[in-house]
């Protein structure tokens, strides 16, 4: 090959190259348009949602309810008057505590005092102390009440929001934000579900959501 073709087939290559380079960075031009694109519709479509107060309170509502529903339906009903007392314990000492639906009737009073006075309901007349009604003795009827408290509860976090959450309303002769009474009504059923998961083992039974949580 002389001088001439090999020049002419040095520029032919070189151009051939640069076309092949050209047509990459179209492509990845492309490419870096059609993502940018892609990534502008979805934040359109999809805005992130700020977490609110009340959302974070219903999270932790939600997920007590449930431990105790649960624990409350796995005691059988003969149990329901089950106290450590009857097991006498060496050196224990439980006389005079409540039983197994003892529990729960006092939890479920205390859930709807407390959620009534953020939703502004009356209280049922046969509520005469935190024992709940006398007249609630059967498992059936327990955990009925049981329900029907956590429904007030939540109905009381539907009232909820971010700016009346430190209005002061009246409770048992005292002013109290409605935030004192959420974490109040909160740690207050987790100590009685303590109190219910340590009655279920005491009579062989491992509590749901010990179960669940495995």
């Amino acid at each position: 090959m002389d001088v001439g073709c090999k020049a002419l087939s040095t520029r032919r290559s070189t151009a051939g190259h640069f076309l092949e380079s050209l047509n990459f960075t179209y492509m990845t031009g492309l490419i870096k348009l059609a993502l940018a694109f892609t990534f502008l519709t979805t934040t359109q479509n999809y805005k992130v949602q700020t977490p609110t107060f009340p959302s974070a309170v219903e999270r932790q509502f939600t997920r007590i309810e449930s431990d105790i529903l649960s624990s409350a339906e796995a005691m059988p009903a003969d149990k329901f008057d089950f106290t450590p007392e009857k097991l006498d314990i060496k050196e224990g000492n439980f006389k005079g505590v409540r039983t197994f639906g003892g529990q729960i009737l006092h939890l479920a009073t205390d859930n709807i005092l407390i959620w009534s006075a953020v939703t502004g309901d009356n209280v049922r007349p046969d509520i005469e102390d935190v024992n709940g009604p006398k007249t609630i003795k059967t498992k059936t009827e327990v955990i009925k009440y049981l329900k029907d408290s956590f429904a007030l509860g939540r109905k009381a976090m539907s009232t909820l929001t971010d700016k009346n959450v430190l209005e002061l309303i009246e409770f048992r002769g005292r002013s109290l934000t409605r935030l004192d009474l959420v974490f109040y009504a909160l740690t207050h059923a987790n100590e009685h579900y303590g109190q219910m998961a340590l009655y279920l083992r005491m009579n062989g039974i491992v509590p749901p959501p010990t179960i669940n949580n495995n």
